[in-house]
């Protein structure tokens, strides 16, 4: 380790130790404070000597910041004496219930909204494409061809949402990166709510378009924004989330589909956590809000949660599909989707449609959750009560305390805190299965009613 690296070390573990001396059981701003300790002090590349290029450090991971980053996380967990929540080992199919450790919990940390993924019909399904197609597709769709339950699935889902096509892809991230990073370029703008998901980042980053973020679901800050710089690009992409993951809440997607008509920009809906959430039938936020499919031009969602699968998708105009099977990197030179995970999600999506009584079952879970956390005090946010409810701590020591606490009482939920959130806004953050049991509900809300009044 070179005398430069040493010094970096030095400096954020003082600034660390000092910090946390100073606060006690609040950590509020300590790990601001270490990312600013890393980010000011001395690059640890250049020999205090002679100002020499250390070479040799640079092909070492860890003089890399994302190693440091991790480093310092992991020395605060150490200080405090505090277990990690995370990768914690399940030991069997993880839905209202899991086993960790030969010990079942009521499990909150997972999106297996309608208990669909672990289902005999879907299983069955999965285990007939296994032995008629094998376990891969092998290479990409384009080259190696396609298998009937590709289209079948497609199909489906461009039915669900009343347009011309669809087109699935492996991952769900890289679904956004590919997709936004392929459709637009330099001359073109990208608007995303402030709390939009990393993988759409990603892509405006990759299309190199200009990216300018807007008040988490505020339409108004949108339009007027718009209405400055609108004139400025070609293209205008606006996205948006049918259910936003973090906080749980709805945006009003009448307003955005308006302001995209009035700009002349494309929309986006990112429909990973409201499939199977919103709507009478589960058909997602145009269903809740009444909206005709062909209003969106990009619908984007995921084939992991309610469709217990794994992958993404994209459905909207023949003209747009076609552009993706042809030219998106992430379809193009990818491998297509495992036959057996395509049949799973197909399952599932006919699942969802012949037995709505689940979706029905997880509204309701959902809102149980959100009243009783409500009268206890617990300050849920700005969630609606569907599916996803967060528990803020207001800060991070708090949010991996409370999540250890209740892994002590038999209950699985993960803590968000900084930098994924303000510091003021760590959290807990749980996911309603319909599956979750009313007695479920009240046992984790009693739970947490006794560690937040501790």
């Amino acid at each position: 380790m070179g005398l430069g690296q040493q010094f970096r070390q030095q400096l954020a573990a003082k600034a660390l130790k000092r910090q946390l001396e100073r606060v006690g059981d609040d950590i509020s701003g300590v790990t601001p404070v270490v990312h600013e300790a890393l980010r000011s002090s001395p690059s640890g590349l250049r020999s205090p000597a002679n100002g020499s290029v250390d070479y040799e450090a640079l092909r070492r991971f860890d003089t890399m910041p994302g190693y440091q980053q991790v480093a310092i996380m992991r020395q605060m967990r150490e200080q405090l004496h505090i277990e990690s929540p995370f990768f914690r080992v399940h030991e069997g199919n993880a839905g209202a219930t899991t086993r960790i450790g030969e010990k079942t919990y009521v499990n909150f940390a997972n999106y297996n909204y309608l208990g669909l993924s672990g289902s005999p019909v879907v299983l069955a399904r999965a285990k007939a494409a296994i032995d008629q197609y094998g376990t891969s597709a092998s290479a990409s769709r384009m080259v190696a061809g396609e298998r009937p339950i590709h289209g079948e699935l497609e199909r489906a889902l461009a039915k669900l949402y009343e347009v011309d096509d669809c087109v699935v892809f492996v991952s769900g991230h890289a679904t956004n990166v590919t997709v936004i990073g392929s459709l637009f370029g330099p001359s073109d703008l990208i608007v995303h709510d402030s709390l939009s998901h990393n993988s759409v980042i990603q892509g405006a980053i990759l299309s190199g378009a200009k990216r300018l973020p807007f008040p988490h679901n505020d339409w108004a800050a949108l339009d007027e924004l718009l209405t400055r710089v609108r004139g400025n690009y070609q293209r205008v992409l606006i996205t948006i989330e049918g259910l936003y993951s973090m906080d749980g809440d709805i945006p009003d997607l009448a307003r955005f589909i308006e302001i995209k008509r009035r700009h002349a920009a494309f929309l986006m809906v990112d429909e990973a956590h409201s499939l199977g959430v919103l709507g009478e039938t589960g058909k997602g936020v145009r269903e809740h809000f009444g909206v005709d499919g062909r209003d969106v031009d990009i619908w984007m969602g995921t084939l992991s949660k309610t469709l217990s699968g794994c992958g993404g998708f994209i459905a909207g105009a023949q003209t747009l599909i076609d552009i993706l099977r042809h030219l998106a990197p992430g379809f193009m030179y990818s491998v297509g989707l495992a036959p057996a995970l395509a049949a799973a999600s197909l399952a599932s999506l006919e699942c969802m449609q012949s037995e709505p009584q689940r979706v029905t079952q997880l509204r309701e879970r959902g809102q149980q959750f959100l009243k009783e956390a409500r009268r206890v005090g617990l300050n849920t946010g700005t969630s609606a009560g569907y599916a996803v409810i967060p528990v803020i701590t207001g800060s991070s020591l708090k949010a991996v305390q409370w999540s250890n606490a209740l892994f002590e009482q038999g209950i699985n939920a993960q803590p968000i805190f900084y930098p994924a959130v303000e510091e003021k806004l760590a959290r807990l953050r749980f996911f309603i299965c319909s599956t979750h049991t009313s007695e479920h509900i009240r046992v984790v809300i009693d739970a947490l009613e006794r560690i937040a009044g501790g």
